[in-house]
């Protein structure tokens, strides 16, 4: 019951965090305070004796899909690649090509946003998308002097709606699927068609919600971005491509995903040195992607990690998983996530869920649905997903107030339905 009662007060105290005081501020150094309250946590948990610093240690090391250093390895590195792309200037000359042909005005322009977003989201990460997008939108808006909360509603629900489709979409994607031994073209498989639903649903709806407000004419021309460095931008593009086609036939080569993911990076950072050190140049857009990287992730996750292995020694997960049985476990287990993650974040619930599943026997249905309401369960409410935390902080920078209420609105009118369509398409596909 101890454990329960320090994970729980945990998991409180960093939504509290994100809600009230999301930064911890020592002199001139800033650092978010939610994985601060977890790793308080997880201390706690080692304090009272509730798990042990030698059982952490073997799982740290064990040669499991589960190990939370491969799937640390298997994330920053995509996002990695991703942001290198991002520092060169890639997206943003994507987002330029695509916002210049809106000549159709407004409207034009909120469904070639969410389709480039959506595009884009497949083959990088929600997180990526969004801390590449978001500022680029709030300096657009401005500029054309028209409301951004429908493009910016338009880009967060498209980054964590296909996020959903492949494995490296989101970390919650790679958490639960290298659980249980799913590789990228079987996770695929099952998940295109939910993600379409979910897609689908979801734009209609934003449709419907912003289609006033995207009546106005729009008459400014966004400006061309040009990439200057074009060398490191195809080696870079050219890593990321070879990257996820080898994460597609990883299972066919014998080789783990967070092995493929690393040696990727690290052949990107020789050839970058190898070009900047012929030009006599530093490789800032190398150093840069290394400074945007979301580092916070690893004292997080294993935090979590930490709270998740007390609460299986202890019992708790298994009378949990237990009491929810294996009974309608699509609906079941993709609404509780749903709702679960916007208590205590996507990335923990993942964790929690995923030895929930191993004890009730709910199969691979669960997982799935598991999977859709960790993605989907990120727009509605802020603290449903580190790109909500994320995405809310670039906007109050930019002074663009968009408050939990605003976000709770969203969830209700988009997210829920989004959800219902994933789930019974899941079931469907499922059944085939």
């Amino acid at each position: 019951m101890l454990n329960l009662i320090i994970c729980a007060a945990t998991c409180l105290l960093m939504i509290l965090s994100v809600l009230f005081f999301p930064k911890i501020r020592i002199g001139k150094i800033a650092i978010d305070s939610y994985w601060v309250v977890v790793l308080v946590g997880a201390v706690l948990i080692l304090i009272c004796g509730q798990t042990d610093a030698a059982s952490i240690g073997k799982a740290l090391i064990e040669n499991t899909p589960v190990n939370p250093l491969k799937i640390l390895v298997l994330f920053l590195s995509m996002t990695v690649l991703s942001v290198f792309l991002d520092e060169l200037g890639f997206f943003r000359a994507l987002a330029s090509f695509a916002l210049r042909h809106a000549r159709g005005g407004q409207k034009r322009l909120f469904f070639l946003l969410y389709f480039t977003v959506s595009l884009l989201t497949l083959f990088t990460s929600n997180d990526v998308i969004i801390l590449s997008f978001t500022p680029f939108i709030c300096y657009f808006a401005k500029d054309a002097k028209i409301d951004p909360i429908p493009y910016l509603a338009a880009e967060f629900v498209a980054a964590n709606t296909w996020s959903m489709a492949l494995v490296i979409g989101n970390p919650t994607n790679i958490y639960l699927a290298t659980s249980y031994g799913i590789d990228f073209v079987s996770y695929l498989s099952v998940s295109i068609l939910p993600t379409v639903a979910a897609g689908g649903v979801s734009l209609l709806l934003l449709w419907l919600l912003f289609r006033k407000k995207l009546s106005s004419p729009l008459a400014l021309e966004t400006e061309r971005v040009e990439i200057a460095d074009k060398l490191s931008l195809g080696v870079g593009v050219a890593h990321l491509g070879i990257c996820t086609v080898m994460l597609a036939v990883s299972a066919y080569l014998g080789l783990e995903m967070w092995l493929i993911a690393l040696c990727s990076v690290g052949s990107l950072f020789l050839f970058i040195c190898i070009i900047s050190a012929c030009r006599k140049k530093a490789p800032r857009a190398l150093l840069g992607c290394c400074k945007r990287a979301p580092w916070q992730l690893v004292p997080f996750l294993l935090s979590m990690f930490v709270m998740t292995m007390a609460l299986n020694q202890q019992g708790t997960t298994a009378a949990i998983g237990k009491f929810l049985g294996s009974d309608l476990t699509v609906l079941k287990y993709g609404t509780l996530s749903f709702l679960s993650a916007n208590l205590i974040n996507n990335i923990p619930m993942s964790v929690l869920f995923s030895a929930m599943i191993g004890t009730s026997n709910a199969g691979m249905g669960a997982m799935y649905a598991t999977a859709i309401g960790s993605n989907l369960g990120a727009f509605f409410t802020p603290v449903g997903a580190l790109a909500g935390i994320m995405w809310s902080s670039i906007l109050s920078r930019h002074g663009i107030r968009f408050g939990y209420l605003k976000f709770l609105k969203l969830g209700v009118c988009v997210a829920i339905p989004a959800l219902a369509a994933a789930l019974g398409v899941l079931r469907l596909v499922l059944m085939i």
